[in-house]
């Protein structure tokens, strides 16, 4: 079933994105632990499935030493290594290739940069020095580029001919539900029938942050590895017996804050209806929804 898993190595971040679902920034709590790293990846191995380790934020090149402990630690076990980041210490070429070296030497084999208006503005920027870098250095490298949003006169897909459709590619959950969506077009929340996003029901992807929460979607709570193991999560998880992906997987976030009685006004999307239901049954299901920092709450 699960073939990734991704760490989020903390939550904090050099920067504080707009388009951040996980509503990451310098002040943001949580950071793991090498120990807890290790745990992560011994549940891993026992769970038989998994290929890739991701290592994630926040920004993972805050904590370096510890990046490339983990990076180790992973491809010692034969796990495929991917790092997503925003390259923030790629300040000049010959930086760029000093901090990329020693993750080229160990293997890594996918590196994700983001590289957009919400990070960066120069065309030089710390990740495009980082791309040039890790092409230089044979790692396989590509670019993340989320624009400000905007509305598309364009038919799409399950869309009536005129319909507006978003583009841009931003998510609308964590700090994006609350600062990208002010000026888009809404449609009524019961329109919303399906989770378009995330498979549910076999998750091939989890995340674990560093509070031990196994994350579904971004806020979406499998359980607390810290409590239990990770394997046995995964093995005993049922989406129809989860009480929010069980709503969703049966009728999409509509269904969701219906059963559960959240009155909500027109959405953008089905990720923003879904967020802002979920961001009022916080207090209803705190193991289930968390940790609440990422529906930016304290």
């Amino acid at each position: 079933m699960v073939t990734g898993i991704h760490i989020l190595l903390t939550y904090a971040c050099t920067h504080e994105c707009d388009h951040c679902f996980l509503y990451c920034s310098p002040r943001a709590k949580g950071v793991m632990t090498a120990a807890q790293v290790r745990a992560v990846l011994d549940e891993a191995e026992k769970i038989g499935t998994v290929e890739w380790i991701f290592f994630e934020g926040g920004e993972p090149s805050l904590y370096y030493p510890l990046l490339l402990e983990g990076v180790r630690q992973a491809r010692n076990r034969g796990f495929q290594v991917g790092i997503v980041s925003n390259a923030f210490g790629a300040v000049s070429d010959e930086d760029a290739e000093l901090w990329l070296k020693p993750l080229a030497e160990l293997g890594v084999s996918s590196l994700s940069l983001s590289d957009d208006a919400f990070h960066y503005g120069e065309e030089r920027s710390p990740a495009r020095r980082a791309l040039e870098a890790a092409q230089r250095l044979g790692i396989p490298v590509s670019t993340i580029a989320i624009e400000k949003p905007f509305v598309e006169a364009a038919p799409g897909q399950g869309q009536d001919k005129g319909a507006p459709v978003i583009g841009g590619g931003a998510m609308f959950k964590g700090r994006a539900a609350d600062t990208l969506t002010e000026d888009l077009p809404r449609r009524p929340y019961q329109e919303f029938t399906a989770c378009t996003h995330e498979e549910l029901v076999k998750p091939k992807r989890l995340h674990v942050d560093p509070f031990g929460h196994v994350h579904i979607c971004q806020g979406v709570s499998m359980g607390n590895m810290w409590e239990r193991p990770l394997s046995d999560l995964v093995a005993e998880y049922e989406a129809g017996a989860h009480p929010i992906c069980g709503p969703l997987v049966e009728g999409g976030p509509a269904l969701l804050a219906e059963r559960y009685g959240v009155e909500l006004d027109g959405c953008v999307d089905e990720c923003h209806c879904c967020f802002l239901a979920r961001r009022a049954l916080l207090d209803s299901f705190p193991e289930h929804l968390a940790p609440r920092q990422v529906y930016g709450r304290e």
